[in-house]
């Protein structure tokens, strides 16, 4: 209990830090927010009247509070750049709520390729004996791995949009108009990020599982006259995946909190897209509630590999 315990607070304290860092650091980024929203020929009368409702004559302490008790309350604020219609600011949560979707989505179906192709793919090279093997696998995984994102989209979109003409690049289906035709869209900006991801998790696998096959125990194992595959996926390969888990809990919190890169490739409008657009914008109450997801998400993730840590291995004392 005193695990779970430790683990909340240490989240709780990260997010207020972040949180007054956030806000703070936007208060003293040169330039005016009443300007970028009205522009320059607005009269001295209506920036004032602006300033007042969004409360920027406040002193930066009142505002914070009045800011977090907000966002503590569900009310993250609203954008100044995107408006239902003229007279009418959107609220943020509105605004994040119809992007988050995408990114969750896009983030789901990458980690099923990684863990579905990676583990697979570390196993058989840890275990495989064959030279050529093992040294084609080597040359494949690093050259992925070196490839940068945005490259490897546009090579996605060559392969399987130009030539193979599987899907139609920039015919993005909403998935409020066709949630299959959006599934099938996501599956190749999806396939993007796996890519470069299954080649160091399978890598990552591979050394982790050769050093676990010298230890003693697994020569112990034998002795008892258990079989290869009992001691390799009994006990090798359950502790190699210690490493491993924290290598894929960094994927998660990745691509997660947004793939900027694949998204903006392949024209996806989710949160990665929205932060570029509303930093480009200074379009604070929104950048600043993304920084706060980002930074949730990552906490949480790696609360959750603590937690598979110790379910992998109870021996773990806690921290």
């Amino acid at each position: 209990m005193n695990f779970f315990i430790k683990k909340f607070i240490t989240l709780i304290m990260t997010l207020f830090l972040v949180s007054v860092g956030a806000f703070l650091a936007f208060q003293i980024i040169p330039g005016d927010v009443v300007t970028s929203i009205l522009g320059t020929e607005a009269t001295p009368e209506r920036e004032e009247q602006l300033r007042e409702e969004l409360g920027l004559n406040d002193p930066p302490v009142v505002r914070y509070f009045s800011w977090a008790g907000g966002v503590l309350r569900g009310d993250l604020g609203r954008s100044y750049q995107y408006s239902k219609n003229m007279n009418e600011m959107m609220p943020v949560a509105e605004l994040i709520g119809d992007k988050l979707p995408v990114t969750l989505w896009l983030a789901g179906l990458a980690m099923v390729l990684i863990v579905m192709v990676s583990i697979p793919l570390g196993v058989l090279w840890a275990k495989s004996g064959n030279r050529f093997l093992d040294a084609a696998l080597g040359v494949v995984t690093q050259a992925t791995m070196a490839v940068p994102s945005f490259f490897l989209g546009i090579l996605v979109t060559f392969l399987f949009g130009v030539v193979l003409k599987w899907f139609a690049p920039g015919s993005y289906v909403s998935y409020r108009q066709d949630f299959g035709g959006f599934l099938g869209y996501l599956v190749f900006p999806a396939l993007s990020i796996a890519l470069p991801k299954i080649a160091m998790t399978a890598r990552f696998l591979r050394n982790s599982m050769l050093t676990e096959m010298k230890a003693d125990y697994v020569r112990t194992a034998y002795s008892k006259g258990c079989s290869r595959q009992r001691v390799m996926y009994g006990h090798v390969l359950r502790n190699a995946m210690m490493p491993v888990v924290t290598f894929l809990g960094m994927i998660i919190a990745e691509i997660v909190a947004g793939s900027i890169v694949v998204e903006q490739v392949f024209g996806l409008p989710g949160i990665g897209r929205l932060l570029i657009s509303s930093i480009n914008n200074r379009d604070f109450p929104v950048v600043e509630i993304l920084i706060l997801y980002i930074t949730f998400v990552v906490i949480f993730v790696y609360f959750l590999v603590d937690i598979l840590y110790r379910v992998i291995d109870p021996r773990i004392s806690e921290r």
